[in-house]
């Protein structure tokens, strides 16, 4: 069973290979190419240890990054503040082992007592395990964008979700 715990800097490269492979082989992160670690370090410094915006990992009992779980900034407006996006990321070996429902419970109860109001995910289609994996934790489809991102030649639909049940206050 994989040990949950949020990030520190030493995890970033693994952080960097994980998502990098979700860039280079899947639509999902609407990047066009992969990072260095040194150009995700923004991106790792936006969560703490503390407050709504959180990175988790789940880490095997060598210490090897097995995938992380995040709550973000939805959007730059201060009237969006108490609103977060979740996303959770696997290894490719470590799909469909239980790694993404770890995480995320462990996430979820990590910013259980933060000021959170609504927590928010995309997810391209199609993903059936993604979905499921976020029904699981009470989010509930609110819509769909059609056509509005073009990756690798190809258009993805990007469906929004949002809890049902994760309502805070």
């Amino acid at each position: 069973m994989p040990v949950m715990r949020p990030a520190i800097v030493d995890d970033l490269p693994a952080l960097t290979d994980i998502y990098n492979h979700y860039v280079v082989h899947t639509a999902i992160t609407f990047d066009l190419r992969p990072f260095a670690p040194v150009e995700r370090r923004a991106w790792f410094d936006d969560h703490a240890t503390s407050g709504r915006h959180r990175l988790i990992v789940a880490v095997d009992v060598d210490g090897t990054v097995l995938g992380y779980a995040t709550t973000s900034r939805w959007r730059p407006k201060a009237a969006y503040d108490t609103t977060v996006e979740a996303s959770v990321y696997c290894h490719p070996g470590a799909v469909g082992r239980g790694c993404g429902t770890g995480l995320y419970a462990a996430l979820f109860e990590a910013i259980a007592a933060e000021d959170v109001h609504r927590i928010v995910a995309g997810v391209s289609l199609p993903n059936p395990a993604s979905l499921k994996l976020h029904e699981r934790f009470g989010f509930r489809p609110v819509g769909v964008f059609r056509g509005v991102v073009v990756t690798a030649a190809e258009q993805v639909q990007r469906r929004e979700v949002s809890p049902q049940s994760r309502v805070v206050g």
